[in-house]
């Protein structure tokens, strides 16, 4: 009976401490931004679900593309029917990881400059990112931001010829993100 059970016990000593490496949010925030000299267009999101392993540095962040939202609901509805065609691609997700993890300390309060590669996908088309991003440790809570631009026809969202003049060919992403424990 005692072989049983320590087995157990080492088990579920792993798996509480492998929880405690993972950090965890769902209500990360990420914006993005264009700019051209007809119009600016600005759509964020506070829904963003997202997981951080300390010792791996294995970051993976998702969203919906449907809970964006925008200033004009007309943009709104645009951007889900016509460019990022949201019924069928509805989700946004990122897997990659943080490149220079020894710089980070996650039980000491600080600013760490760090760089994150992985791949990025949205409408269906996927593209390597590698960005600059600050990890900011205060008081045990760990939060990540980052911003970086991409080509919209990387990703294969095209902009009709009628409003090409409003809508910029390179859109700015922000993300930022505030981690809890997992339990």
């Amino acid at each position: 009976m005692k072989l049983v059970g320590f087995p157990l016990l080492l088990m579920l000593t792993f798996i509480a401490s492998s929880a405690q490496d993972r950090l965890l949010t769902r209500n990360g925030s990420i914006s993005f931004y264009s700019r051209t000299s007809l119009e600016d267009i600005e759509a964020n999101t506070q829904t963003a679900v997202s997981v951080l392993d300390k010792k791996t540095g294995q970051l993976e962040f998702s969203v919906l593309i449907k809970s964006f939202t925008f200033e004009k609901a007309l943009m709104q509805e645009h951007f889900n029917e016509n460019y990022l065609e949201s019924d069928q691609f509805p989700k946004s997700i990122f897997r990659g990881r943080i490149e220079d993890l020894s710089k980070v300390s996650f039980d000491k309060n600080g600013r760490y400059a760090v760089s994150v590669t992985g791949e990025l996908t949205i409408h269906g088309q996927s593209q390597t990112v590698t960005t600059p991003a600050i990890i900011t440790v205060l008081d045990g809570v760990a939060s990540a931001n980052a911003e970086f631009n991409i080509v919209l026809a990387d990703y294969k969202i095209t902009i009709p010829s009628l409003v090409q003049d409003k809508v910029s060919k390179t859109v700015r992403i922000a993300v930022n993100l505030k981690y809890q424990a997992q339990p």
